[in-house]
């Protein structure tokens, strides 16, 4: 069978080797500009129905994680008055776990002959490609949304409109730990054929 890829056995290593590190156990350095081009360059190599591009993203770095931190704190303090002094830090801190974040956002177009659902899988194959993206280049990454993705005040702040939601904060960075694999499902129990 014809392959477009120099070593098949490259490739295949690198998808078998993927796994997600903490964000609480990541550090710099994280991906440089070029290299966070490049990130999604690869992100965007997904199926889409309709060529409608049913994704954007929101980059957090530097100052502006520092921002987003501070928008947390707020919308706890504003639904919790009583939130101790420890969470309004820990929420502070939440953008703090990576040198670079990437917001994958989620728009649906409503109303046209592209279901909903392909739309919502496109935005969820951009973001393995970030993290296959990520990996391939020697960094660890981690795709979580948490509380903050949900939060209309949150949303609110990082611009989202109508049809659009958070399909994952991606966290890239260097992890501080080893790695650990996790169990894997047993393939057979998975498969079925027709």
């Amino acid at each position: 069978m014809p392959s477009a890829l120099n070593d098949t056995s490259d490739i295949l290593s690198l998808l078998h080797s993927r796994r997600s590190g903490s964000a609480k156990a990541m550090t710099g350095p994280g991906p440089s500009d070029a290299e966070i081009t490049a990130i999604l360059a690869a992100a965007i190599r997904v199926p889409d129905h309709g060529k409608l591009a049913p994704w954007r993203f929101i980059l957090f770095e530097d100052e502006a994680r520092v921002r987003l931190g501070e928008v947390l704190r707020t919308c706890v303090l504003e639904d919790d008055p009583q939130a101790s002094s420890e969470r309004l830090e820990q929420e502070r801190g939440r953008f703090l776990r990576a040198p670079v974040i990437v917001g994958v956002i989620s728009r649906v177009r409503e109303g046209i002959a592209i279901p909903e659902w392909e739309q919502v899988l496109s935005a969820g194959a951009v973001c393995e490609n970030i993290l296959l993206a990520a990996h391939a280049m020697g960094y660890v990454a981690n795709w979580i949304t948490e509380w903050c993705a949900y939060h209309p005040r949150v949303k609110d702040a990082l611009g989202l409109t109508a049809g659009e939601r958070v399909a994952g904060f991606i966290y890239i960075g260097t992890s501080t730990v080893a790695l650990e694999d996790r169990p894997r499902p047993d393939i057979d129990k998975l498969l079925t054929r027709f």
